[in-house]
């Protein structure tokens, strides 16, 4: 028996699985069920909520989420070898876990869930970027999850939360904290895991914006901050003359000295700097 259930420990559901991480999947199990009940407890309360976890694995952090009063769990899941484990925890919380066998960026979770809606992740290293980058990005605003909670490498997740001056802001950043409130809420050390990961491991939770937090067309943010930052070490005027013949003048309306470079751009600024741009294509 565990700490947080009636379930035998992690280690133990491993063994007799015949579990092994694979690193094509980009697994690292979290095996202290205490510690994975502490990363549902920072998504807060969700007793009235749907979750939709990505890369359950053996079922740790869903063990997590189901002891900590989650409504209802929806688990999408690659590797078929977890699917008996998960099979065990849907029995013990009846009624609460459903599992899907299938891709995380193939798969529409929608028809499955039914709102208000969180996403609560130990996402695998290998899709956790392009996952958050489809979250943060879908056609309409407010999106269809009130909140992420999601563990990436140490040096995404400080990607996530950076501030215009630093090494770790670009793209990300400004995805993020346009549409969301975004902090680091918890860090793990690469012994958390089995195997331990060269890296260290942080959990970052975001909550929606009912709007985002200044005014800009979508796609010409999406843009200009992508060629902002694909060519960061050029000053702006070099790196977006692709985006307008008259690139300087438009910097100079939305408040930007040609020759700053991204890092230094506020995120305010650069929707000002989308705006001056839609405005000078029409």
């Amino acid at each position: 028996m565990s700490g947080i259930d009636d379930l035998p420990p992690l280690s133990r559901v491993i063994a007799s699985h015949g579990l092994t991480a694979r690193k094509s999947l980009g697994q690292n199990f979290l095996l202290d069920l205490n510690l994975t009940a502490k990363i549902a407890r920072q998504a807060g309360d969700l007793s009235n909520m749907d979750v939709l976890e990505i890369g359950p694995g053996p079922g740790g952090l869903t063990r997590g989420l189901l002891a900590e009063g989650a409504r209802r769990v929806l688990a999408i899941e690659k590797d078929s070898r977890c699917l008996p484990a998960l099979a065990e925890i849907a029995a013990a919380y009846p009624g609460r876990l459903s599992v899907i066998e299938g891709d995380a960026l193939r798969i529409d979770p929608l028809e499955h869930l039914t709102p208000p809606i969180a996403i609560a992740a130990n996402l695998p290293y290998n899709v956790g970027t392009e996952l958050l980058v489809r979250w943060l990005t879908p056609k309409e605003w407010p999106p269809f999850w009130q909140s992420l909670t999601l563990m990436f490498q140490r040096e995404v997740a400080e990607r996530i939360v950076a501030l215009p001056g630093s090494k770790a802001y670009g793209r990300l950043a400004l995805l993020a904290q346009w549409r969301a409130n975004a902090r680091i809420v918890l860090s793990l050390p690469p012994e958390a895991f089995t195997p331990a990961p060269k890296v260290s491991s942080a959990v970052v939770h975001l909550t929606a914006l009912p709007e985002p937090r200044f005014p800009a067309d979508a796609k010409v943010l999406e843009t200009v901050v992508a060629a902002a930052f694909n060519q960061r070490r050029k000053m702006l005027r070099a790196a977006l003359k692709g985006q307008h013949p008259d690139i300087e003048s438009i910097l100079q309306s939305a408040g930007i000295a040609p020759t700053e470079r991204a890092e230094q751009v506020s995120l305010e600024a650069f929707c000002a700097l989308a705006r001056a741009l839609a405005a000078a294509r029409q």
